[in-house]
């Protein structure tokens, strides 16, 4: 290390500053400037070397987190996007994306701010991407088997990624009208703007991955079809289907779920012509029911089209501002936390839960809420809490309940828990020959990091079955669980 004692020296977390929230208002940019390269360093000096690194025990997948903090101290970028593409594929995304559960696991943390991990990888990233470092890793030679990956999230991308260069013919499929998953249209361009996914998307093709959107697998091109032209398939759909609510007055007009609301808009801000389905928030009270990410995103979006007023309903207490006693380190505690779009306006109300919405002339007009706390495991209401919010437009921002189920489960001979996941075995086959499940759509709603960290031990899976082993590397069994959580 450059400082072993750089942690003792350099005690602040130093984060690049936001934009301001005025500015960042008028336009759909991301809200970060970029991040000082003296500032990056003393950051990256702040990482200890310790015995054991719990940050990678947090990782799924396992990234090298000392290794590239130490590089990064010493200016050596072009190193650290090495070590970092050693187990990452497209570290930007998560960078940006990602909630860091490293960070909580960071041994720094115990009784200083952890070292800010996650701005240190996607500075790499960046950077490494402004000195042309991110070119195209083509196969070798080509083994003459086809691989058809569906779905283009995170898991699908990270498996096509490590199949094509293993020398595999890889045809990505995707349903909508461009190749992302959620990370298209899904996620605010605040958050992150499409030229990041769209730099990594061109890497792909250049190494020789096949993109097919527009194709709905199922419907366009039936299970059977592809089982035939390919020799595997891997099935990574995600966690679409969203979750709803069976409260009074659902049936109002004004009531959308959060991904009826955030693609059509997201298309818009991308320069889309504005799509008949969009909705727009300008000059209406809103609320957001859900306090998640997904609900954060709704919020910062809806500040940007002029909404009248915001409001994020969520049923869990306001966090503690440091570690309960009963989430120790390294778990990942559920603390406060103020997201870029909280920062820009509106309100938000913990320990809310909805009971009925209300309208007129069959349009929403409001909601009626209570206080909740927890007695014996059930949110039960506070007496006398009860209060009515004026609401022209609501959004549900709840999450997602697992997989959606179409003509593909039957046409590939899928089989789901109770939990509507695609069953897998630890390996991710399916009980349909060279059929492999990876992702959300059979772990259901998680993390960005877990998506890649399965679609990478996937694809070692599927080259395995192809070849009769293999050489790539395999982060996470199917039945993994966070060990943080």
């Amino acid at each position: 290390m450059v400082d072993p004692r750089g942690f003792l020296t350099v005690r602040d977390r130093e984060l690049p500053p936001r934009r301001p929230v005025p500015l960042r208002l008028m336009d759909w940019r991301e809200v970060y400037e970029k991040q000082d390269q003296a500032q990056l360093q003393r950051q990256a000096g702040r990482c200890m070397d310790c015995g054991i690194p719990f940050c990678h025990n947090a990782c799924p997948l396992g990234n090298l987190i000392p290794e590239w903090n130490d590089l990064v101290s010493r200016g050596d970028m072009r190193e650290a996007i090495e070590r970092l593409h050693a187990t990452n594929n497209f570290p930007e995304f998560t960078g940006k994306l990602c909630p860091a559960p490293c960070e909580s696991a960071c041994v720094l943390g115990i009784n200083q701010p952890p070292v800010t991990i996650k701005q240190v990888e996607v500075m790499i990233a960046e950077n490494a991407a402004e000195s042309g470092w991110i070119t195209p890793q083509v196969p070798e030679r080509l083994t003459g088997k086809t691989v058809a990956v569906v779905g283009s999230g995170p898991a699908g991308l990270a498996a096509a990624q490590q199949l094509t260069r293993s020398g595999h013919t890889v045809v990505v499929y995707e349903r909508d009208d461009a190749i992302g998953g959620l990370m298209r249209y899904g996620i605010p361009e605040f958050k992150m703007e499409r030229s990041v996914l769209d730099r990594r998307l061109a890497q792909m093709e250049a190494e020789g991955t096949r993109f097919r959107p527009g194709v709905e697998i199922g419907v366009d091109i039936t299970g059977e079809q592809l089982r035939e032209r390919f020799d595997a398939v891997v099935v990574a759909t995600g966690a679409t289907q969203w979750r709803e609510v069976d409260l009074p007055g659902r049936d109002l007009a004004g009531i959308h779920q959060a991904m009826e609301y955030l693609p059509p808009t997201n298309r818009v801000a991308v320069g889309q012509e504005r799509p008949a389905d969009y909705i727009d928030a300008a000059g209406l009270d809103v609320v957001v029911i859900g306090g998640g990410d997904t609900g954060s995103d709704c919020y910062g979006t809806a500040l940007r089209q002029g909404a009248k007023s915001v409001t994020q309903l969520d049923i869990y207490p306001m966090g503690p501002s440091e570690r309960a006693e009963h989430e120790p380190w390294p778990t990942v505690p559920k603390v406060f936390s103020v997201s870029s779009s909280h920062e820009e306006g509106g309100e938000r109300k913990f320990s809310a839960s909805t009971q009925a919405f209300v309208g007129e002339d069959g349009r929403v007009t409001g909601l009626r809420v209570v206080e909740v706390q927890k007695v014996d495991g059930v949110w039960t209401p506070v007496e006398g809490t009860e209060q009515d919010l004026p609401a022209q437009l609501v959004l549900l921002a709840i999450g997602f309940s697992g997989p959606e189920h179409g003509g593909l489960v039957g046409q590939l001979g899928l089989e789901a828990d109770a939990r509507t996941r695609f069953t897998r075995t630890p390996g991710y086959a399916t009980g349909t020959p060279g059929v492999f499940v990876a992702g959300d759509a059979g772990r259901g709603q998680s993390l960005i990091v877990w998506a890649i960290a399965e679609g990478r031990a996937c694809a070692a899976a599927v080259d395995e079955h192809l070849m009769g082993d293999t050489a790539l590397p395999s982060p996470i069994r199917a039945d993994a669980v966070p060990l943080t959580a």
